[in-house]
């Protein structure tokens, strides 16, 4: 069996981001219905094809054998090797606390695409992870189009379950079983856009998509696409003139996505937004010595599968974490959160890529308001960008040996 990855690889890329069409089937059905669905009560029958899709990818990829063979060795073997170590260990910290041991394979959940990363390191260290981005990215257009129709449908006809869109109707929420996740999946596609210039039409179609989803983390994701794109049309001497005042416009950029004009909901002020006093009344409360704070107190305990389980605040010490940095605080410590943030520089400062600097700022940002490891398919997608970017350097002599028939 010989194993074309340029062909092959991003058909299946765009068979597993498409499973979320038909993963949250019975949700949508519902919400066209006017009847907005409890977390606890919906059927997770058909979200089983995402997983089913996911070990496909993964078992097709492995059987290319210079996957296996340079990932058993050098340095992604030894970060993969140091991640899973420290998860051990906070999983053995959750059992020592006589957490169900659910609870902590809950918190795994940030790790449930790491392969994608990692197949997307080794397809850029083999030469040809421009060509699989690039293709997967010409099929994410028939994706595109679908959620487009269904959303501008939903803003002019939908039930305002989840707020008014500008159009009139309720805020689209295409194939998902919400506007945010529907939102960041399009701020996500526009990011993909983003890194072909030939491909912009697609990338300002995402942005009005995401835009139209009202959704807070969308907006600023979009509009932080813009800002990038506007970075690489200028001249090199005049881009300090959007360098410096990027503060101001991203306290600007927060504004606006809190408008209700923009957003459709009467709540999105964020100095009202009742999660802020979650978040400081269980941090002030479950950090109780170093120990809290370097290790966090209970990995799982703010993952959205024990909140749907059990429901939310069920076990001290959990809560709706929203953030993936609070996510992180929680389950993985200080540690954790400083060597998530560490990583992804290091990402952006050893890449040669050429769109490095915005998948980067991207994925930092959508982090911020979202646990975007937790939610599909944009965490498919940034998964194996993250990981594209980072194997984009300089290849060895035994990189270029193997790459050469790779990429005939």
């Amino acid at each position: 069996m010989r194993i074309q990855a340029e062909k092959d690889l991003p058909a299946l890329l765009f068979a597993l981001v498409s499973a979320s069409a038909l993963a949250s089937l019975p949700q949508v059905e519902s919400a066209w219905n006017g009847v907005r669905e409890v977390y606890g009560e919906q059927d997770f029958g058909l979200r089983i094809l995402r997983e089913v899709l996911l070990v496909v990818v993964i078992l097709y990829a492995f059987l290319e054998p210079r996957f296996w063979r340079n990932g058993l060795a050098g340095p992604a073997f030894a970060f993969a090797s140091l991640v899973a170590a420290y998860a051990l260990f906070e999983i053995g910290y959750a059992l020592y606390l006589d957490l169900p041991l659910v609870v902590p394979l809950a918190g795994l959940r940030v790790f449930e695409y790491l392969p994608l990363a990692l197949i997307g390191f080794m397809t850029s260290r083999l030469g040809a992870g421009e060509v699989v981005i690039l293709k997967f990215a010409l099929y994410l257009r028939y994706y595109l189009a679908l959620e487009g129709v269904l959303a501008v449908a939903q803003a002019l006809w939908a039930p305002p379950l989840f707020g008014v869109s500008i159009f009139g109707g309720g805020r689209p929420f295409g194939t998902f079983v919400s506007p945010n996740l529907f939102g960041a999946t399009m701020a996500t596609c526009a990011l993909v856009f983003a890194l072909f210039p030939h491909l912009r039409r697609w990338m300002l179609a995402s942005l009005f998509l995401a835009l139209l989803s009202g959704s807070r983390t969308a907006l600023i994701s979009a509009l932080l696409v813009i800002y990038f794109q506007l970075l690489s049309i200028a001249r090199p001497r005049d881009r300090w003139a959007l360098v410096m005042p990027a503060p101001v416009l991203a306290v600007g950029a927060l504004l606006l996505a809190s408008s209700p004009l923009l957003s459709g909901r009467d709540d999105a002020d964020p100095t009202q937004d009742g999660r802020i006093d979650l978040w400081q009344r269980v941090l002030s409360t479950q950090i109780h010595g170093p120990w809290d704070l370097l290790f966090g107190w209970g990995l799982g305990l703010s993952s959205n599968t024990i909140n749907i389980l059990y429901g939310a605040e069920y076990f001290p010490g959990q809560f709706d974490s929203d953030s993936l940095y609070l996510f992180l605080l929680n389950g993985y410590g200080l540690i954790g959160l400083v060597g998530y943030v560490l990583f992804l520089w290091i990402s952006a400062r050893v890449s040669s890529h050429p769109g490095k600097g915005m998948v980067a700022m991207f994925i930092f940002v959508a982090g911020l308001t979202f646990n975007l490891w937790e939610y599909f398919p944009q965490n498919a997608m940034l998964m194996f960008l993250w990981g594209t970017v980072l194997g984009t350097s300089k290849p060895s002599c035994l990189e270029k040996s193997y790459a050469k028939p790779f990429i005939q």
